[in-house]
């Protein structure tokens, strides 16, 4: 019983005011469409070169469409859940070669920056933990512009950033770090 009530919660659209694939929000001219249930599949959403950007309508797939409509950049490993953007294994700053981008832990050091990428840890109803895009930079907060909140939630967010024995740390449970363009690896789409 509790197995279905669950796969219903994480699969069915419950907020019936919304359709799934409609827009519902746009973060510099990318759109944010809504999902529902926030294990529900659409498809695979790839480029007219064949690169996947994701399960349709999945945060994974929301912050690679971003990347690349944005910046023209593509990921060396174009696949994974939002938990696997992020490598503990790395030093803060490094690159991440998964993603092809400087990656920083929540608390080492470095402040998020807008447009970077968010990663959250897994939670009971999303195991796959969540991914979203930095949308803007406050005194003591950041916005966060997601898609797949689940069927209730918002596409813009806020979560308090302190300052903690002189580093920022974005006061989230789930919040792992953010990754960052290197300048080197790619340029936005119109200076491309």
């Amino acid at each position: 019983m509790l197995g279905g009530v669950y796969w219903a919660v994480t699969h069915l659209n419950s907020n019936w005011g919304r359709v799934v694939g409609e827009p519902v929000d746009a973060f510099n001219g990318v759109a944010v469409y809504y999902n529902g249930g926030v294990q529900n599949v659409e498809g695979r959403n790839l480029t007219p070169d064949g690169y996947n950007l994701g399960l349709r309508y999945q945060c994974v797939e929301f912050v690679k469409r971003y990347y690349y409509q944005r910046f023209g950049h593509k990921m060396p490993v174009d696949k994974g859940h939002a938990q696997d953007f992020f490598l503990s294994r790395l030093d803060n700053g490094a690159l991440n070669p998964e993603r092809g981008l400087l990656q920083y832990r929540n608390g080492g050091g470095d402040a998020p920056r807008e447009e970077d990428l968010i990663v959250f840890a897994p939670w009971v109803f999303n195991r796959y933990g969540h991914v979203a895009i930095v949308s803007r930079i406050g005194p003591d907060f950041i916005e966060i512009v997601q898609q797949n909140p689940g069927p209730f939630g918002d596409a813009r967010e806020r979560l308090p950033l302190l300052m903690e024995q002189g580093a920022p740390r974005v006061d989230h449970t789930r919040v792992l770090g953010w990754l960052r363009r290197a300048p080197e690896t790619s340029a936005p789409a119109d200076e491309a």
